[in-house]
């Protein structure tokens, strides 16, 4: 167990090793559907290797880093496609959209990250990601024969395409619902790995049969609001603000992971990989410590059954401040 970790395999409080972490398992995904749909079931994840062809994902990073190349984020005489950070730049000057802002939605940065960050939010409109990519036919016909929505699979519109340099902040402790709240818990959320990430580049960290843990935290917060009188709404309402200003469950993965007698689940990934993770699943992200400087690259892309309520609000692109 002890090789298959990285060196400088950490969160924010502190490092992932063979006492407290492990790999995920990865799942080809020619195998038989009801065989997947098991492993989803079990796992509250299906981790698919390669079911995007690696070309489309490389042409999108570099659409991505292109655009972003006159910021100066990018380190002289490199390829927009690899997105090396300079490393004589502070990653300050160029935060990531989302990370350390969710539920929020802020604007990050300030004055001097302003054409960075505005670069960055514009990406989320252009064709090449919100029609093509977002919309790329071999994810979309896997969702809908393995969750059997048929044609009424939608894939909902706001996504959240995220850089995230090495040494930036990672992503906290959360499950999808808590921001998908005005819909049943039916989605299914694709994370998209756009290039390659090291195992300790800032990928997707799993919680160990994490989403029977988000499971039973919504049921006994919403236990105690009933036993105190409040309605379904006042619940949810109470439930929304109970949960940290970002909506995070927590900025302590590896304390939160113990807490709950648990190991986080990590692994490097490659451009073509998708996970899929059921909407009380937690997750979190590593510290970007890639010995490259690679800037890691994804985006959060979700689904659901159009024949069923759900959030519609995410229907719409993603902006700052937008409240969800």
């Amino acid at each position: 167990m002890v090789a298959i970790l990285a060196e400088n395999l950490a969160v924010n409080d502190g490092p992932l090793n063979a006492e407290n972490a492990a790999l995920l398992r990865p799942s080809d995904p020619s195998l038989p559907l009801e065989e997947l749909r098991k492993r989803y079931e079990a796992d509250g994840y299906l981790f698919l290797k390669q079911i995007l062809p690696r070309d489309d994902v490389l042409e999108a990073r570099n659409a991505y880093f292109s655009s972003l190349e006159s910021t100066g984020v990018l380190k002289p005489n490199t390829k927009p496609v690899d997105g090396i950070f300079d490393p004589a730049k502070s990653h300050l000057d160029y935060p990531g959209i989302g990370a350390g802002h969710i539920g929020g939605n802020g604007r990050p940065g300030g004055e001097k990250a302003a054409q960075f960050v505005d670069l960055a939010l514009d990406a989320h409109y252009q064709e090449w990601y919100a029609e093509k990519f977002c919309n790329h036919p071999a994810l979309y016909d896997f969702v809908a024969k393995f969750s059997d929505w048929g044609k009424n699979t939608l894939s909902l519109r706001r996504t959240l395409l995220r850089n995230n340099l090495p040494g930036s902040k990672p992503i906290g402790v959360h499950y999808d619902q808590i921001f998908l709240r005005y819909g049943d818990p039916t989605s299914v959320t694709a994370w998209v790995p756009m290039g390659d990430i090291k195992l300790n580049g800032g990928g997707l960290i799993y919680l160990e049969n994490g989403d029977q843990v988000g499971i039973d935290l919504e049921e006994a917060f919403f236990k105690k609001a009933k036993e105190a009188g409040l309605s379904d709404e006042e619940a949810k309402s109470a439930f929304n603000s109970n949960m940290m200003a970002t909506g995070l469950l927590s900025e302590f993965p590896a304390e939160f992971a113990r807490e709950n007698g648990r190991r986080w689940l990590v692994s490097e990934y490659e451009a073509g990989d998708v996970v899929l993770h059921k909407p009380h699943m937690i997750h979190a992200s590593t510290i970007n410590y890639d010995p490259d400087n690679v800037i890691r690259l994804a985006t959060d892309l979700r689904f659901c059954d159009s024949s069923k309520p759900y959030d519609k609000r995410w229907m719409n692109h993603y902006t700052f401040n937008d409240g969800v």
